[in-house]
């Protein structure tokens, strides 16, 4: 089940919807005399960093169907990746962390249906 809250990669819903919905949120808090605070972070390199098991968590904390979860599960575990240079082949090692990258989760800001 996906959220009212979620924009992204979610059909007639964006990046724009979600600001707008944030600054309507802000207004009325303001127009209503409360004081607004807003922290603005930048985790596009720390999702990269994120262990998968430790998402999986986050995603099910986050009430991510699941079926869906356990797609998603089953997408990031097991995955090993190799460096080839000059084609001269590395060792494989295990990925414990991030998504590949050019995939839907690796692009969330790229997602449009």
């Amino acid at each position: 089940m996906v959220r009212d809250s979620q924009h992204g990669c979610v059909r007639n819903k964006s990046c724009l919807t979600n600001l707008l919905v944030f600054v309507e949120e802000v207004a009325n808090y303001l127009d209503s005399g409360y004081p607004v605070d807003v922290i603005y972070l930048d985790f596009q390199k720390a999702f990269d960093k994120v262990p998968h098991k430790r998402l999986i968590l986050k995603l099910a904390a986050h009430g991510i169907d699941s079926k869906l979860l356990e797609w998603i599960e089953k997408w990031l575990l097991d995955r090993k990746q190799r460096v080839v240079i000059n084609g001269v082949f590395s060792g494989w090692k295990d990925v414990l962390s991030g998504v590949p990258q050019g995939s839907v989760l690796g692009n969330w800001d790229h997602c449009y249906l």
